[in-house]
């Protein structure tokens, strides 16, 4: 099964109107992990306006919000909508308010939610979640931009990266794609390329990177 995560912590700050919102996103697989990250903002947090959240859990389906003291619908909710649309599991998302003495008014608050929480996933970055397979390719300099852009081209990412003699490349597959790929450095090398295939494996690789990273 294949589902996206963030791919680390990511922080965003984002004023309007004088009042200071600071979103924070991890990825935590539990919802223990949630209530934990939650629990941590507000201690650290105590003198804040709000301290709105949302988490999703792929395990289980569990998926939970709060305004904290902000009009119903107006924060929780659009934090949430945030994460939904973009396809992203196991994460956690505070948004920290301090209130700036000027009201927002319903719309205002929710694009202000939303905005702070899109910019923190854009800060933590997305992986997927997939099954993998482990490719190497010793290939000559004048074919490793070709190489590199084929692996791009079937989704996958890079690992390692060796220059000696030879590029020895060390790479990442869609476990499905690996048979296509294969057949295609056979056929842009005319036969001189041939991946050797390694083991798979099912982990969370970089497919966006943050702006923390």
């Amino acid at each position: 099964m294949e589902y996206f995560v963030p791919t680390g912590y990511g922080e965003a700050e984002f004023i309007e109107k004088r009042s200071r919102f600071i979103g924070r996103v991890w990825r935590t697989d539990t919802e223990e992990e949630a209530l934990k990250r939650i629990a941590e903002t507000r201690e650290k947090h105590w003198d804040a306006t709000h301290n709105v959240y949302a988490y999703i859990i792929k395990d289980g389906g569990v998926m939970r919000y709060s305004d904290d003291g902000e009009p119903q619908g107006t924060s929780g909710m659009p934090v949430l909508g945030v994460f939904r649309s973009a396809g992203v599991f196991n994460v956690c998302c505070v948004v920290t308010r301090y209130f700036g003495g000027t009201l927002l008014g319903a719309g205002g608050l929710v694009r202000a939610y939303s905005h702070t929480a899109a910019l923190a996933l854009e800060s933590a970055g997305i992986s997927v979640m997939r099954r993998w397979r482990e490719v190497i390719i010793y290939c000559p300099y004048s074919l490793f931009e070709r190489v590199k852009n084929e692996i791009a081209a079937f989704e996958g990412a890079a690992t390692h990266i060796d220059y000696g003699a030879e590029v020895t490349l060390n790479a990442l597959l869609p476990a499905s794609r690996v048979e296509g790929f294969n057949a295609r450095l056979i056929d842009m090398s005319a036969g001189t390329l041939a991946p050797e295939i390694g083991k798979e494996c099912y982990r969370a690789v970089s497919v966006k990177e943050g702006s923390n990273e």
